[in-house]
């Protein structure tokens, strides 16, 4: 069987079993089953090609929440989906933030964070074991996201955590490297992976922008609005604006894209997951494992 007629296969096994579960299954728990899991896998002219990824939101929902005139197809040049067109509006009034604990999914919980988030913060900066990333935050167009990432950090939460998932189009249809689940094994095996997080949700912001190449967003589940947590995922390549827009976008990488970019160039680098590519439990992990040193913000 070749692989295009396997994952057609597990794409199909898997439908079968989202119809099930429907059924079975109540919208909650349903929507916490896979936090950062689900791709969508869909036929086009007898080829096979993932239509998202374990940012796990439904590419409809996506679209719906966001502009037309802010939303990028697949067809966008290269040059024009990798910067944001979108420009952040600084907030007319005092930011109040609201985070509500959630208990329903495997998580680390280390407090919630303060209302009030610091409006100065201007670059995060990842260090890794594979080097230093340093993200140009878009903290007047997502203030709360920012301050949720702060708090955490302040709290050493993301310390010695592997990044969980990492793929590449030739295994999932996009290029992403995926972190923030304080549970995370990274071995390609472990069945929750992607389901972790800090035991708390916040609502969507600054959702206009299409998933070009630097973009740093918050993921959350595939049917759900408003449920962002602890995970966050890099976007790799400009093919990712396929996913369109409709995900809280919290800044542009500035330094350390070419680290990222090379830490797979292709299946060959990974161990995969076919429970990943369906969505149903799993992540496909990188090799050469890509842990998180500590965040800081300034």
């Amino acid at each position: 069987m070749s692989g295009d007629d396997r994952k057609s296969e597990l794409a199909r096994e898997h439908k079968e079993r989202q119809e099930r579960r429907a059924a079975e299954q109540p919208a909650k728990s349903r929507r916490n089953t896979f936090i950062g899991a689900g791709v969508a896998v869909v036929v086009v002219a007898g080829g096979i090609f993932a239509a998202t990824t374990l940012v796990n939101k439904d590419p409809g929902t996506a679209s719906a929440q966001s502009s037309p005139s802010a939303s990028a197809s697949a067809s966008a040049s290269p040059t024009e989906s990798a910067q944001p067109s979108a420009t952040p509006t600084t907030p007319a009034a005092p930011v109040n933030c609201t985070y509500k604990r959630e208990t329903s999914v495997p998580n680390k919980f280390v407090g919630l964070p303060g209302k009030k988030p610091n409006m100065k913060l201007k670059k995060m900066t990842i260090s890794t074991n594979h080097g230093e990333v340093v993200v140009d935050l878009m903290t007047d167009a997502a203030p709360c996201s920012i301050n949720s990432l702060s708090f955490l950090a302040k709290k050493k939460f993301y310390n010695d955590m592997k990044c969980h998932r990492l793929v590449t189009p030739d295994v999932a249809g996009v290029h992403m490297l995926q972190c923030g689940d304080p549970q995370a094994k990274a071995d390609g095996k472990n069945p929750t992976d992607g389901q972790g997080t800090a035991g708390y949700v916040y609502p969507d912001e600054n959702i206009d922008i299409p998933l070009g190449k630097g973009v740093v967003f918050m993921t959350q589940p595939g049917d759900a609005a408003g449920q962002n947590n602890s995970q966050f995922a890099f976007s790799l390549s400009d093919e990712n604006t396929q996913i369109g827009a409709g995900y809280s976008v919290v800044g542009m990488v500035s330094e350390g894209m070419d680290m990222l970019v090379g830490l797979a160039s292709s299946g060959e680098d990974l161990i995969i997951n076919d429970a990943d590519i369906t969505g149903d439990g799993g992540t496909t992990a990188p090799k050469n494992p890509v842990i998180i040193k500590k965040i800081t913000f300034s």
